[in-house]
């Protein structure tokens, strides 16, 4: 007997760009494949690392062998408290006056996700005081990460797009994001990145945020700051300057934080989300809401990523070795940019990859065509995101030479 088919007309989805590739790549038999796609910090072994930091606080959870108990919907207190010390400050007027709404979720994506979808529980309240009755919309930047828009037009919104990089000088096109923002309607959300943009790698500067932030504020425009890699471009706290600024300029700031790249707890899913308010009442209301949508959405966190992050960020010799295994790592990227660029230059290819040297984070917009990204996978093994993006965290000693010569080939 064979079962009738429910799904005749359902067609194939298209694969992630990103995880896509990530399969092909474990796919490919080659022994000096390298995978410049997928965005996980590797050490100069190639390897994903175990903290050592990590390591010592999940010693000391098992031993402790606490039950594994629901969590509140919300996460932990112990943990809502230490992201937001991190991410505003010891200082931070808005986290000691009780503004500002935390929750734990599946990472940072979980934080857009969820974020997206109490926006629009709040756009539709909206509704009947100011008579809107269009979709609420999204800003983000041309380009972005790819999954950005899929979360919120699933979620309901219209996506809009502002102009980021230019490509032609490998910068920041300022004045055109700002014409974008003066262009959109009181109530848009802005999606910003807070440091280390992905995929261009290219930050906006103090001034430039100045800017912004004033643009935000006078057009009553929504910033939500996804901040997936702070620690990885200058410091923890020089990182944090974008969410810093937009909370103290008394903007209602939204930011999806994640622990995945800082921590290399990538399968934990740890991340939060939280949402600066303008008095402690009003973030308790808020707080209440956001609890709903995640109840409906997997009804509490996990217990063990949240539980080693808090211990590390409230045990101060933790705490110490963590950030001192940041900046390893920080400091790692930065010398395999330079050493790429170094290496390029001295196979004296055509184009000047100085401005790689001048990106931040794990991520290069390399300017490579979608057809030479092809040849560098199929001729070399070297596995790239056909937009020319390139993840600098990939590279060590071993692989950089080879790495380099296969650019240098396709660019001939």
């Amino acid at each position: 007997m064979t079962t009738a088919a429910f799904f005749p007309h359902l067609e194939l989805a298209p694969g992630d760009p990103i995880l896509g590739l990530n399969e092909a790549f474990q796919a490919d038999t080659r022994e000096q494949k390298v995978n410049l796609g997928i965005g996980v910090y590797t050490d100069e072994n190639g390897r994903l690392p175990i903290l050592k930091a990590v390591q010592e606080a999940e010693q000391a959870l098992a031993q402790a062998a606490r039950p594994r108990g629901y969590l509140p919907i919300q996460g932990t207190s112990v943990y809502g408290q230490a992201v937001q010390t991190l991410v505003f400050g010891e200082a931070s007027h808005t986290r000691q006056s009780g503004h500002i709404a935390t929750v734990q979720t599946l990472g940072g994506t979980g934080a857009l996700k969820i974020g997206a979808d109490f926006f629009k529980r709040v756009f539709a309240s909206m509704a009947p005081h100011n008579g809107a009755a269009r979709r609420p919309q999204v800003a983000i930047s041309t380009p972005s990460w790819e999954n950005h828009r899929a979360i919120f037009e699933t979620s309901g919104f219209e996506v809009l797009d502002y102009p980021y990089y230019d490509a032609a000088n490998h910068c920041v096109d300022i004045e055109g994001l700002l014409r974008a923002l003066e262009s959109y309607a009181p109530g848009t959300l802005v999606l910003l990145h807070a440091c280390c943009h992905n995929p261009t790698g290219v930050d906006l500067s103090h001034e430039q945020w100045i800017r912004i932030i004033n643009t935000l504020k006078a057009r009553q425009l929504i910033p939500f700051l996804d901040m997936a890699y702070q620690g990885f471009s200058q410091s923890l706290d020089d990182d944090a300057q974008a969410v810093r600024l937009c909370a103290e300029a008394g903007i209602p700031t939204w930011v999806g934080n994640s622990f995945s790249k800082t921590f290399s707890l990538y399968g934990e899913r740890i991340g939060a989300l939280s949402i600066v308010t303008a008095s402690a009442e009003e973030a308790t209301r808020v707080l209440s809401q956001i609890k709903q949508v995640i109840r409906t959405n997997y009804s509490n966190p996990p217990t063990h990523g949240a539980a080693l992050v808090s211990r590390i960020l409230t045990t101060p010799d933790l705490r110490a070795l963590w950030e001192q295994e940041l900046t390893e790592m920080r400091e790692r990227i930065h010398t395999m940019r330079h050493a790429l660029v170094d290496a390029l230059a001295q196979r004296k290819v055509a184009q000047n990859f100085d401005f790689v040297k001048r990106q931040c984070g794990m991520f290069s917009y390399s300017g490579l065509s979608p057809a030479q990204v092809d040849q560098l996978r199929e001729a070399f093994g070297f596995y790239a995101v056909r937009t020319g993006r390139i993840c600098l965290a990939a590279l060590n000693t071993r692989n950089l030479e080879r790495v380099a010569d296969g650019i240098a080939h396709v660019l001939m």
